[in-house]
């Protein structure tokens, strides 16, 4: 790759940069919006666009998005003070006088009779208009495309847009295309350095249409170049010594068990065991809904490790998960002689010592913890296996400080977040998957209702019946605390409230921010059912086996992705009394309206997951931010599949013909990110 474009790539342009020319003012909104380089700045793409579209008013429909000029006649009238105004005017437009409204826009009470605006607005009947925006420049000077993007408060779309096309302006002529050209011309996209003025300066609906389809395609190439590059430098097949167990001593332990595995259970469980056998070390993710029994098969697979005479690591991501583990693996492989021990943050000095001698005296043969596990102090005799359980809290650099506590350790990732089997395989192209859908027998699906107020005032009797059944209640914030920048109900206001509408019953508290004896005490005290309503955050999402808590209320249920909702229902369908869960939210939002309401129709974790990455898009569905792996901004998992087999193809093909001159500009981008980054295999 010559000089210039391997500056360019690796080392985008810091938006301080003298060459840039942008005031400290502009500097100081991109960085508050996570902005720090041209590359962020130029990916920073608009949310939505407002098409000019000045229609004749008698065409105008009510509630109807509109645009128009018009001249200010008579007298401005406001209302308040500071930004919390209610200015009113008038216009003559289309021979009409319109009257104009706008909110907390203190600005406009300076408007003077004669003067020329352009309007945006609601047309709300009556030749009345809720003005969104204005200004003085004539229609004719206004863009028909104007891009629309995410801010935060203090920050204005013009202050983006001015950032942009400042630094687009100098750098256009450098931007260099990283699509092989004949990939270009096979797909009809655009260069580059055209893509990103597309997107972010159009000048039709055409231009965002050919920006998009050039910017998504080569999200996903740089995606599946990045995954066969690391690929190709860890080496397929590494071997291992293979691990020997006595697998009818597994046999005995599931034997012994109250219940009898799935068949999708067995299939897993067998899958493992031969990856534990074979030369071949295990890169595994075993995903299944939430209940359909993967602590189970954790704990026989650590089982076996421990019989090959190794030691096996189960992380979890919270200290009520670990205990949760602590307790079921203590109760699965009770009578196998078998020693494990519980570390976590929390722990006495003195106790926690002792663990970590015997474990690194081999004295101990499964450890479950937290992120304790991954400190420096924590050495083991002879590590053969981790299972790293919801695998995308952790970033791959975590993981892989587990890991390397040992020589060639087989890995199994755990995520409770499933995906449609195709597309597991498609996203997880590195790693083995196995899936478990079927769930154990006995499981009630959670009666689910999405209340359109932030409020169970309407369903109130329903929750009164939960408790006076002798059942328990959780209620789940988005907030631990009061906050003026964040609107949510917060645990303590909520919990004080309750107490006095349930005077018949206890409530308590727990959140992330309590040590862990506070946590341990509340805990308890709900276990034992001293606590009759629990007011927590998401603290409870994993981990929490309360079987006679039956009843869940969310707050501000919007504000929470589809998985992560249907996680935390899941811990009021433990037993096999029927579960009530009251989503609440007086969201407007259509989006967020379509989200909730899959909750009331499915039960089905795999369909969840599916709806969640068509509304929302993909997130950090690899728990790989750390990695360097390209993330998906525009691209969706969803929607593109067509898009993504095409670049997989394309990035395998450019992989085994690296030489080829057209693509090795790409081939050196991918694997300069892929060394300079921790990498994205375990």
């Amino acid at each position: 790759m010559p000089g210039i474009l391997r500056e360019w790539y690796n080392n985008y342009m810091r938006i301080e940069e003298k060459e840039l020319r942008l005031t400290k003012t502009r500097i100081e909104a991109l960085h508050q919006l996570g902005i720090s380089d041209t590359e962020e700045l130029f990916s920073y793409y608009p949310i939505r666009y407002d098409i000019l579209n000045s229609s004749d008013i008698e065409t105008w429909q009510v509630k109807q998005n509109v645009t128009f000029e018009g001249t200010v006649t008579g007298a401005v009238r406001h209302w308040g003070y500071g930004k919390k105004t209610n200015v009113i005017f008038s216009v003559q437009a289309f021979d009409r006088i319109l009257k104009i409204t706008v909110f907390n826009r203190p600005w406009a009470k300076s408007l003077t009779d004669g003067q020329l605006v352009t309007i945006r607005g609601i047309y709300m009947g009556k030749d009345k208009v809720t003005a969104t925006s204005y200004d003085l420049k004539p229609l004719s000077e206004h863009p028909l495309i104007t891009p629309v993007y995410s801010i935060k408060a203090g920050i204005q779309q013009r202050t983006i847009r001015a950032c942009m096309e400042k630094v687009y302006a100098q750098l256009v002529n450098e931007i260099p295309d990283l699509i092989p050209e004949q990939y270009i011309q096979r797909y009809r996209l655009l260069r580059k350095a055209q893509a990103i003025g597309s997107i972010h300066f159009p000048e039709s609906e055409n231009d965002i249409r050919q920006a998009y389809r050039t910017l998504k395609y080569e999200e996903f190439l740089k995606f599946f170049l990045t995954i066969q590059a690391v690929r190709d430098e860890e080496g397929e097949g590494i071997v291992k010594e293979p691990k020997r167990f006595d697998r009818n001593k597994i046999n005995a332990v599931i034997r012994s068990l109250p219940f009898s595995l799935t068949k999708d259970q067995e299939k897993t469980l067998h899958e493992i065991l031969e990856d534990l056998s074979s030369p071949h070390i295990m890169y595994r993710l075993v995903q299944g809904d939430v209940g359909c029994g993967k602590t189970v098969i954790a704990a026989l697979a650590l089982y076996a490790c421990c019989l090959s005479g190794q030691q096996g690591a189960l992380l979890a991501p919270t200290e009520i998960l670990a205990r949760q583990h602590y307790a079921s693996l203590q109760d699965i492989l009770a009578g196998t002689g078998c020693r494990i021990e519980l570390l976590y943050a929390g722990l006495p000095a003195k106790e926690k010592k002792e663990i970590l001698d015997k474990l690194e005296n081999g004295e101990t043969d499964i450890v479950i913890g937290t992120h304790s596990l991954l400190q420096e102090g924590v050495q083991f005799r002879k590590l053969g296996l981790v299972i790293a359980d919801e695998q995308q809290r952790f970033g791959v650099e975590q993981r892989r400080r587990l890991k390397e506590k040992g020589e060639r350790v087989d890995l199994c990732l755990m995520s409770a977040t499933p995906i449609p089997r195709t597309l597991a395989s498609t996203l997880y192209g590195d790693m083995d998957v196995s899936t478990i859908e079927t769930l154990p027998g006995g499981r009630k699906m959670p009666v689910t209702k999405y209340i359109r107020e932030n409020s169970f005032r309407s369903v109130l009797d329903d929750v009164n019946r939960v408790l006076a059944e002798g059942h328990q209640l959780y209620v789940i914030c988005a907030s631990v605390e009061k906050n003026e920048d964040y609107h949510a109900r917060d645990v303590y206001e909520t919990a004080q409230n309750l107490q006095k509408l349930f005077k018949d019953y206890k409530v308590g508290i727990l959140h992330g921010k309590m040590s862990s004896a506070e946590k341990d005490a509340v805990m308890n005290r709900f276990q034992n059912n001293e606590i009759q309503v629990l007011v927590s955050t998401t603290v409870v999402e994993v981990g929490m086996n309360v079987v006679n808590a039956t009843g869940m209320i969310i707050y501000d249920a919007e504000r929470f992705g589809l998985s992560q909702l249907h996680q935390l229902r899941g811990r009021i369908r433990r037993g096999n009394a029927q579960g009530y869960c009251w989503l609440l939210s007086s969201s407007a939002e259509e989006k967020a309206q379509q989200r909730l309401s899959v909750l009331e129709k499915t039960d089905d974790g795999f369909q969840i997951s599916f709806e969640d990455l068509r509304l929302r898009g993909p997130g950090d569905i690899l728990g790989t931010k750390q990695a360097g792996v390209p993330d998906f901004i525009l691209g969706n998992v969803i929607e593109d599949t067509a898009v993504i087999r095409q670049a997989q193809n394309d990035a395998k093909y450019m992989m085994e013909n690296r030489q080829d001159p057209d693509f090795i500009r790409a081939v050196d981008w991918v694997l300069d990110r892929a060394r300079s980054h921790v990498s994205f295999m375990d």
